[in-house]
């Protein structure tokens, strides 16, 4: 592949294996080879083992658990590259740490996702692509062009195939007001009803549900969100929906499985039969439980790298 001079090369980070290797695949390339080891004192080292001069770089890495580790490893491995001579630099974050602090929620808070975003750009990147940002706004955050993909139809087109022809059985959830323009636009992609369920979140990661907006009764409720953390909004929600709304089920949809804390245990006794994931965050070892369906974004992304590295639009990236 080379329709600008520039040859291409993928290079991963140690957070997504899986994902960076589904992308080299899906564009007919090796990995990048490369080598990340840690110091005694914790100091992360990157040797980059073939030339990037004039290349097109892409690297993939998730900032997740263990998030700080992760995020310098990229700011220095794209450092690397700037200082190879790279052509351009892109990083491919399937899922973007911090994003969630995007803000100023009360005085003296730090807005550490501007923070993430000034430190990426510093270290040399030309250009980012992430998946479901916490916030859209983050793209501004950026002075660098942000290509910024959806995770909904993805797992959309997955729960088109499960509804079929029972779409009046089914409704769609929203687990708080702030999802609600992306539940909506789920439940349009696959041609069911909305509900909303109001909380009101008394600290940070604990959650109490107040009411639900909406008829739930009698019906399967598809639960959708941007990312699971850990799961206390999730299984709150869904228990209210089965007690006092008198669902008969309930399918949760997530972008990214970050599932830290009490989540697994939460989810594994939580009235939801099942749980549908992207792997933007790795789903592995004791957290891939039997309720979890995990699907790949490593196609898609590798059709948006197809895309940036022709300088064409995204119009069809999702096929």
């Amino acid at each position: 592949m080379n329709f600008h001079g520039k040859d291409i090369k993928i290079f991963a980070g140690s957070s997504n294996l899986t994902v960076a290797k589904g992308i080299a695949d899906g564009l007919g390339l090796p990995l990048g080879k490369s080598d990340c080891c840690t110091f005694s004192d914790g100091e992360i080292a990157i040797s980059l083992n073939e030339s990037v001069r004039g290349s097109e770089c892409f690297i993939v890495q998730s900032t997740c658990d263990p998030v700080n580790d992760n995020l310098m490893e990229l700011l220095i491995m794209i450092d690397a590259m700037k200082r190879a001579s790279a052509a351009r630099i892109t990083a491919v974050m399937p899922y973007f740490g911090y994003a969630r602090q995007d803000r100023k929620a009360k005085p003296r808070d730090p807005i550490s996702a501007k923070l993430v975003a000034d430190l990426i750009t510093t270290a040399g990147a030309d250009r980012l692509l992430t998946m479901d940002l916490h916030a859209n706004q983050i793209q501004g955050f950026f002075n660098i062009p942000v290509d910024h993909l959806l995770g909904a139809p993805l797992l959309a087109r997955y729960m088109k195939e499960m509804v079929g022809s029972d779409k009046e059985d089914y409704i769609v959830v929203s687990p708080d007001l702030g999802s609600v323009t992306r539940a909506r636009n789920f439940a349009n992609k696959i041609g069911c009803g909305l509900a909303i369920v109001d909380k009101r979140r008394q600290r940070a990661n604990v959650s109490e549900v107040m009411n639900i907006i909406g008829d739930v009764k009698d019906k399967k409720v598809i639960l959708v969100d941007d990312m699971i953390d850990t799961a206390g909004t999730l299984c709150n929600a869904a228990a209210a929906l089965i007690e006092r709304g008198g669902a008969t089920s309930v399918t949760a949809c997530a972008t990214h499985a970050v599932l830290s804390g009490p989540a697994i245990e939460r989810i594994q006794n939580s009235v939801i039969s099942k749980v549908v994931l992207l792997d933007t965050v790795p789903v592995e070892g004791e957290k891939l439980i039997d309720k979890f369906t995990v699907l790949p974004v490593a196609p898609t992304f590798a059709r948006a790298i197809e895309r940036i590295y022709a300088d064409q639009p995204f119009n069809n990236v999702f096929g």
